[in-house]
């Protein structure tokens, strides 16, 4: 993955948010591949079986982006609520709202929201119904390592892109074993960068308001309203 680190607050916050989201369903995506790897197949299903199982899911992760050559090293946190294709991430002091119909991106930094519509037909359009597709092809995958995380077993999977301008070179998916949830998601570039997400919290079916998912702008009375389309 190639960024272009900028120090600008509330361009960088936004560009680093539009990054977080398809690593984010990436975990909860690459559960639909081909069969390539028996093993690494069957575990992936027995994921995607638990996850099709919840009515809600609320995650709050750590976000590392590392690059020794460029002496870059960031952390952040965050939390994402989803339920079906609706979504509310909160990460680095932005907040993203997709109501299945438009996206909300709020930052107060900027006393700004954008408004704009989901186009289907818009391949960089991201969402989480396109994010369950977004393995099933281009990848080639197989069992990795297995560690042991605090007590914890983390199996491994191992994504190597077969576009060879894909600018990752593979991607790690760690898997609880015993609870088949998604412990981490690593992605190392071609040149040089390394970005990883940790679950740290993983609650389901959790009771939410109607309006979780619904965008009030009375509650952002001063800010610039920006619609997209």
């Amino acid at each position: 993955m190639q960024l272009n680190i900028q120090k600008s607050n509330g361009n960088f916050a936004t560009i680093m948010t539009k990054k977080i989201i398809p690593i984010l369903f990436v975990v909860f995506s690459c559960i639909s591949l081909q069969a390539q790897d028996k093993k690494a197949k069957a575990l992936l299903d027995q994921v995607t079986a638990k996850v099709k199982s919840y009515n809600t899911i609320a995650i709050d992760f750590k976000y590392c982006l590392n690059n020794a050559k460029e002496n870059i090293n960031q952390d952040s946190k965050g939390n994402v609520t989803m339920k079906g294709n609706q979504y509310v991430l909160n990460f680095m002091g932005i907040t993203k709202i997709f109501d299945g119909k438009k996206t909300y991106t709020i930052v107060p930094e900027d006393e700004e929201v954008t408004i704009s519509s989901f186009n289907e037909k818009d391949d960089n359009a991201i969402t989480p119904s396109k994010m369950l597709t977004f393995f099933n092809s281009g990848y080639r995958y197989s069992m990795d390592i297995i560690q042991d995380v605090r007590g914890r077993k983390i199996q491994y999977i191992k994504l190597v892109p077969t576009n060879t301008k894909d600018q990752r070179k593979e991607i790690l998916l760690g898997i609880d074993v015993q609870t088949k949830h998604i412990y981490n998601l690593i992605e190392i570039g071609k040149k040089g960068t390394k970005t990883t997400l940790t679950v740290n919290s993983f609650k389901t079916n959790q009771p939410l308001s109607k309006n979780h998912f619904t965008f009030a702008q009375s509650k952002y009375p001063n800010y610039y309203i920006n619609k997209l389309d």
